[in-house]
């Protein structure tokens, strides 16, 4: 069972990477659901830690539709990122349709360079998350962070399961959005998926909780 811990600032980071977590996923901005970090930050914790960390490339929040600038600024992010010796990153780019995007999403999986790429939940807004999901397997990520197309995991545990009975074989399913430890045990035995990404932050608390975290290692 593998739990992913998604920070959005340095505190939180820090306390994902001295808990039970198998690996943190790093970005900013929790307001707007995670944007790209801070060079340094991640610099110091690569020097620091040696878990693996996953960098959001994001430039922008709102939609996944990114303007020639932003995309320019991903494809900068990530030359840029992996010299500090990131693990992997997470992205995702759609058209105008909310579509994958192909030829923008394959430029940077080329700049990663065979660092690992998960597409996040901007799968959730394209019309077809199966046919999504066939692209990014073309494609060449190595996982999807995904809701199942709902707002959160519990509302799209139907499709999450067959996610992970169609493709399990061909790419990571990792289930994400309100998973918390008092409903990560329900979703693992709902969906028999293997891999789960929590942000750990619990209500009216700012920082990810080392606790929950505890909890939520335990209870999958």
């Amino acid at each position: 069972m593998f739990l992913e811990i998604a920070t959005f600032d340095i505190t939180s980071a820090e306390i994902a990477l001295n808990s039970v977590a198998d690996r943190i996923e790093f970005c900013a901005d929790i307001n707007s659901g995670g944007i790209t970090p801070d060079y340094e930050e991640l610099r110091y914790l690569k020097e620091k830690y040696s878990k693996p960390i996953h960098v959001m490339i994001r430039p922008v929040g709102g939609n996944f539709l990114y303007s020639d600038s932003e995309f320019q600024q991903m494809q900068k992010s990530i030359l840029q990122f992996s010299k500090a010796n990131a693990d992997g990153f997470v992205f995702g780019i759609l058209n105008e349709n909310q579509e994958i995007d192909v030829e923008k999403n394959k430029i940077l999986l080329d700049l990663a360079n065979g660092k690992p790429c998960v597409f996040h939940r901007a799968i959730d807004r394209t019309p077809d998350i199966f046919e999504s999901t066939e692209k990014l397997i073309n494609l060449g990520f190595k996982e999807i962070l995904t809701s199942g197309g709902e707002n959160s995991a519990l509302e799209g545990k139907e499709n999450l399961k067959k996610l992970v009975e169609n493709y399990k074989d061909m790419i990571k399913i990792l289930i994400g959005g309100g998973v918390r430890s008092n409903n990560i045990s329900e979703l693992r035995s709902f969906t028999k998926g293997n891999y789960f990404h929590s942000s750990a932050v619990l209500s009216y608390e700012f920082f990810a909780n080392a606790e929950e975290i505890k909890k939520l290692k335990l209870n999958l």
